[in-house]
């Protein structure tokens, strides 16, 4: 079977870059299925895309599908012969398959004998079949946005201008969105703007590098990231490279050039974070570092044309940003001629959500939670209030209204310039800490206290309004709400009780249609996220919900648990004990009536049940006082010691005596023994 290379090209003018790696893959990824689908061998699938273009190259792709053996089944062998000679039946099953009778063979089926015929079909060309499978590839990209151009009926993200085909050196002949397939390209639109025609599909890179277009997504960003470095180097300063800009700008050009500006000194005196936003956000411009990691008056950015005269191209970069860092030096002297506490009336202009009022009611409701969370951490219940009072005033700012991703950044630099406690000024940033996986905590027992109250009121809140969040809908991020209070708590090593914080949360809303069981719903939603905190951690899922069957409702003390179970499941005698105490449930499930409260110790008539009853009230003295301290993983290392006592009591005792007495006896006993692994986590659970 013969191989070779397929490549499709698809030209077009320029892509958004935020859809371009998405239509990318999924252009490979249809063109992987129809492959497969279809039984076509093939190799490496490889996925190119700029802004004008999207291709996929199929490296060793055979050149046909196998053939198969086809087997058809006929009649059954009774209904195809009458006394020996072949019937209608027969016959007409064996014109169907183009022989004669004779030719046909016997099927021996655990449902019987059967008329039968194998055939060896020929597998297709693959030519032939490239056209639907690159059709239907193209038919499910996930375009963001289709347009049609022209007087075309033709859909698609921006207008097609050509279309490449080739299996080696010969083009597939098909049609798709309008356009005929051939070997023409285009390359760079300033550089090399006349056609191109590739003689062979493995030319497909190098051809178009001559003709000054980087096809190769990973290749372009590396090369923009090298020429962004060496620039820096240049300019004596260190360049930040973020990878989501780095992403965006490689879907902008085709050919990068780097490029070094720079603006006037006087714009440092606005704040750096407001600085960079605009240069990231509306320039696309990488921002430079001293060596003190001081914002330098520079930026580099990234061409897409090799200019003769790059001078006169940095010119018309410095001149474009110019005004937009004096909007910035505008915003930020506008915000500061008031006070964010002067701000705070304006936040009833503006609606949280309809139902839970304004951020006026928000900030209201938050800073109760807030002072009440402080007091409990050793921290400044004033401090905390006044937080929260401010905490959402920059949002009403010119400098946050033009750039939203600065909020809680400028809430610091303003209350820092109204003369606000430092640590009321930090928690205004640290309040949206964390801000993804990963991502720290609040560092200040303020700003901890402000990030819990202000997630807690949105949790209590759209729970209560009915809007739990359900498969991918969660407009109000509460997931990553949820999350968030785990980790503060936990990281912090806060000792809260959530169940507490959720009532006084939930009591600050006047009113809730679904504040019946708000409480107990919003509690066990939170706790179940729980469950991919452990996978972060490498926890499985059943310790988890050994953890989570016990009343636990500080997310500190379940964490603690859940790790000290983890440990305690690497142990030898934890399978046993896990099995025991599975056992010790099933045992008292079935009992009726109220066991006794302590173990009679003259009712104990075996050795074995004795040595038990020993142990565990050993092991209940030690146990007990690092309960209440929260050391787990200790008390679990003691209780493992009760491995041999207790297999000895099950291969040597009857539980279930026929003395009324002796048997309510023993299950006492086992009870005893299941409320101290219970005091930690329902170990029984390990065994599913």
């Amino acid at each position: 079977m013969v191989a070779n290379t397929f490549l499709i090209e698809l030209g077009v003018e320029e892509l958004p870059p935020s859809a371009i790696d998405t239509l990318s893959d999924a252009l490979a990824e249809g063109i992987r299925r129809g492959l497969s689908e279809a039984e076509i061998a093939f190799g490496d699938i490889r996925a190119y895309a700029t802004p004008r273009r999207l291709a996929v190259q199929v490296m060793e792709l055979a050149d046909k599908q196998p053939d198969r053996e086809v087997e058809r089944r006929g009649p059954a062998l009774a209904a195809a012969y009458k006394d020996g000679q072949p019937t209608k039946a027969a016959e007409g099953f064996a014109r169907s398959c183009g022989v004669a009778v004779a030719d046909l063979i016997h099927l021996e089926t655990d449902k019987g004998a059967w008329l039968g015929y194998r055939e060896q079909q020929q597998g297709e060309a693959t030519t032939r079949l490239l056209p639907a499978i690159v059709d239907k590839a193209i038919a499910a990209l996930p375009v963001p946005k289709n347009m049609r151009w022209g007087a075309s009926r033709v859909e698609f993200s921006r207008p097609v201008h050509w279309l490449v085909m080739l299996y080696g050196s010969e083009v597939v002949e098909a049609q798709a969105l309008g356009l005929t397939s051939g070997r023409t390209t285009r390359g760079h639109r300033f550089h090399a703007p006349e056609a191109i025609a590739l003689a062979h599909a493995d030319d497909y890179l190098a051809t178009l590098e001559q003709a000054w277009v980087l096809a190769d997504r990973d290749r372009r960003r590396e090369r923009i990231r090298e020429q962004v470095l060496a620039e820096a180097e240049v300019q004596d300063a260190q360049a930040v490279i973020d990878e989501a800009l780095l992403i965006e700008v490689s879907g902008l050009v085709e050919w990068p050039v780097a490029l070094a500006g720079s603006f006037d000194e006087r714009f440092l005196e606005v704040p750096a974070e407001c600085l960079i936003s605009s240069m990231k956000a509306n320039q696309k411009y990488f921002h430079l570092l001293d060596d003190q990691g001081r914002l330098k008056p520079q930026f580099i950015t990234i061409a897409n044309i090799d200019s003769q005269d790059p001078q006169q191209v940095i010119e018309g970069n410095e001149k474009v940003i110019r005004p937009r860092l004096a909007d910035a030096a505008f915003f930020y002297d506008t915000d500061r001629k008031q006070p964010l506490a002067a701000r705070i009336p304006g936040l009833a202009n503006v609606v949280f959500q309809q139902q839970l009022g304004t951020l006026a009611d928000k900030a209201h409701r938050s800073a109760a939670v807030a002072a009440f969370i402080a007091g409990r951490i050793n921290g400044d219940v004033a401090q905390a209030r006044r937080a929260a009072e401010l905490a959402k005033c920059d949002l009403v700012t010119e400098m946050v209204l033009e750039f939203p991703e600065l909020q809680g950044i400028m809430g610091r630099y303003y209350a820092t310039h109204d003369g606000e406690p430092a640590e009321v000024a930090q928690a205004l940033e640290e309040q949206y800490l964390p801000r993804f996986a990963g991502d720290g905590i609040p560092a200040c027992r303020t700003g901890q206290a402000l990030a819990l109250a202000d997630r807690l009121d949105t949790l209590t809140g759209i729970f209560g309004i009915g809007q739990r969040p359900s498969g991918t809908k969660d407009p109000f991020a509460l997931r990553r709400a949820a999350i968030g209070v785990l980790n503060i708590m936990i990281k912090g090593e806060l000792d809260l009780d959530l169940r507490e914080l959720l009532e006084l949360a939930a009591a600050q809303h006047q009113e809730l249609p679904y504040a019946e069981k708000l409480v107990d719903e919003v509690l066990g939603y939170m706790l179940d996220r729980f469950r991919a905190w452990g996978q972060d951690e490498g926890v499985p899922a059943e310790v988890y919900l050994a953890v989570r069957a016990r009343p636990v409702t500080k997310p500190l003390d379940f964490a603690r648990r859940m790790r000290a179970v983890h440990v305690f499941t690497q142990r030898e005698e934890a399978a046993a004990l896990a099995a025991a105490n599975k056992r010790v449930s099933n045992i008292l499930a079935k009992q009726g009536g109220e066991l006794g409260m302590q173990v009679n110790e003259a009712l104990l008539q075996e050795s074995a049940e004795r040595t038990l009853y020993e142990a565990v009230a050993t092991s209940r003295e030690r146990v007990l006082p690092l309960f209440s301290e929260g050391r787990y993983r200790e008390a679990l290392d003691i209780l493992a010691g009760l491995r041999a006592p207790v297999d000895a009591f099950f291969d040597d005792v009857m539980v279930m005596a026929d003395d009324d007495d002796v048997r309510r006896n023993r299950l006492t006993l086992l009870a005893g023994l299941q409320a101290l692994f219970l005091e930690v986590a329902d170990i029984a659970l390990l065994q599913q």
